[in-house]
């Protein structure tokens, strides 16, 4: 099954769109790569030191966005729901060319880099996929804020919590199976904001993209927006989809159960960051049979790397 193993886009992919913090249109492109490349952004705009990784020890930001910063300064902003459309349709190599300092927001979800892949369709190597699996329990805990990684012999698992004031979203559950579920709703769940949160992100210089045709807006209990929830469990969906983004800047897919209670992108960073840490933590594991029944379920297929 081509689950197992590498892939890339079959054709180049051109979005064009606005960046939800700066404002500024922004042009991006999805160009295949060899096996063995793996993902990395490179900025158009910048002439030198411009290739960027998206990787776990790059992240020089993670407040309201994932940020991504190379040794010369040279950042990518807002990465998060293209990795997690990566992540969930199998993309392991690709360049993706970027004439700005923000991915476009395009409607605040994965929707439209999905609906893109699925139109170009993948090109399947003959090169066996990797994948982190996790050796023993790692908790990280900021107050009520917290992301434990377990072990699993099954699939990945993320089990999100949200716990808002607002009578609207109050809270929210949701587990979701990355490799066994339908992710159609966590691909079009859409982030969100608080109307009464609008003038501070404007306060910090953020959020100057940002409108009804891209995220949601919530005030008291009605939804601003003209077209309202997409599925029953939007919010609670879309920082599910979040936290895949950010889970693919480990480098690999990952077999594990992830826990997070009232998390965002700074917990699910410094909590990858804590496993990483540590090589008894979790193993990197080569896919080589060909054939698996639904997903990473049969451990005769695991072999560690030599």
């Amino acid at each position: 099954m081509s689950i197992l193993k590498q892939k890339t886009l079959k054709k180049e992919i051109s979005l064009s769109g606005i960046g939800l913090h700066s404002g500024k249109k922004v042009n991006i492109k999805l160009i295949p790569q060899r096996p063995n490349t793996g993902i990395y952004f490179k900025r158009t705009d910048i002439k030198s030191n411009n290739i960027i990784y998206p990787s776990v020890f790059n992240v020089s930001s993670a407040s309201y966005c994932t940020k991504i910063s190379n040794e010369y300064g040279v950042s990518v902003s807002t990465i998060e729901h293209l990795m997690a459309a990566l992540y969930g349709k199998g993309v392991d190599n690709l360049l993706i060319e970027i004439d700005s300092e923000e991915v476009p927001i395009l409607d605040g979800s994965s929707k439209n880099f999905v609906q893109a892949i699925n139109s170009t369709g993948f090109e399947i190597s003959d090169r066996p996929i990797k994948i982190i699996t996790i050796n023993k329990e790692v908790i990280y805990k900021e107050g009520e804020k917290s992301i434990s990684f377990k072990p699993s012999k099954i699939s990945l698992e993320i089990d999100f919590e949200i716990s808002f004031k607002n009578e609207l979203i109050n809270t929210q559950k949701n587990n979701i199976n990355i490799y066994m579920d339908d992710l159609s709703d966590m691909y079009n769940s859409r982030t969100f904001c608080l109307y009464e949160d609008i003038e501070k992100l404007k306060k910090l210089n953020l959020a100057k993209g940002g409108s009804l045709d891209n995220a949601i807006v919530v005030k008291q209990n009605k939804i601003l927006n003209n077209e309202k929830l997409r599925n029953e469990k939007e919010f609670v969906n879309h920082k599910i989809l979040d936290c895949l983004g950010d889970l693919y800047l480990s480098g690999f897919k990952m077999v594990g159960k992830v826990t997070s209670c009232h998390g965002g992108h700074n917990i699910t960073n410094q909590g990858l960051r804590k496993l990483l840490s540590k090589n008894e933590n979790f193993s990197i594991i080569e896919l080589k049979e060909k054939n698996i029944p639904h997903s990473f379920l049969n451990k005769n297929i695991l072999k560690s790397i030599a």
